[in-house]
């Protein structure tokens, strides 16, 4: 796919976007998109933070995979309402797939919303779903070179959420060039260190979440326009 197709392609997605965007801000919902690597620990993040904001918030969750509805099971499971989005080979969930999860969802009665993409950290950087922010999870055992592997992911997040980090003493990853690196690309969003096994630093990183859901914390808007050097992917996408 030449980036010509592919700009089309995103201005189509932001089009959706935006009218996600403005109904949810219409109704006082507030989106999160959580994106990782598969296997960082998005569900497990959710296992452990949906029971913390459930007294504060009504919460409904979309969970985006290519197959199975493993996922939206174990979330069900928490006593919110949730929908699975199946993307039958897509690697990332696109705009018009949200909207159409939206209205299965019912959005009467919530205040949160969390949308957990589908595992991987190319694409979705680049696929606005209508969200307030974007989160990246990345788990220590996936290495310290991230950020400096794939920016644009790095450079889009409103914070970033380094989890297993109770492996750190068993892993070669390099906490300084990691943040070095991720600092580069963004300056502002916070790290929080955490442990969804252990449940080290999960206070911090619901914290947060609880002041964004509040409208407290202000979040940069989603943009295609990177920091110098990032460019979009090229790489085919399927519809």
């Amino acid at each position: 796919m030449n980036v010509k197709v592919l700009r089309n392609v995103l201005e189509a997605n932001d089009q959706v976007a935006a009218r996600i965007r403005a109904d949810l801000a219409a109704r006082k919902i507030v989106a999160v998109n959580l994106i990782s690597a598969p296997g960082a620990g998005k569900t497990s993040l959710l296992e452990r933070t949906i029971p913390a904001l459930k007294p504060h918030y009504r919460i409904g969750v979309i969970e985006g995979d290519i197959a199975t509805t493993c996922d939206a099971d174990r979330v069900a499971k928490l006593d919110v309402p949730v929908v699975q989005l199946l993307t039958g080979g897509a690697c990332h969930l696109e705009a018009p797939l949200v909207q159409r999860g939206l209205g299965e969802l019912g959005l009467d009665g919530l205040n949160l919303l969390v949308i957990e993409n589908v595992g991987n950290i190319a694409c979705p950087a680049e696929f606005d779903l209508g969200e307030n922010a974007k989160v990246g999870i990345l788990s220590v055992t996936e290495g310290h070179d991230k950020p400096a592997k794939y920016p644009l992911l790095f450079h889009e997040i409103s914070a970033l959420v380094l989890n297993k980090v109770d492996l750190l003493p068993y892993c070669d990853f390099d906490e300084a060039k990691f943040e070095a690196d991720f600092r580069k690309l963004n300056a502002g969003a916070p790290i929080f260190k955490v442990s969804c096994r252990t449940g080290e630093g999960l206070g911090a990183w619901t914290h947060w979440l609880q002041h964004v859901a509040a409208g407290e914390i202000h979040v940069h808007p989603h943009s295609h326009t990177g920091v110098e050097g990032i460019q979009p992917h090229t790489h085919p996408h399927k519809h």
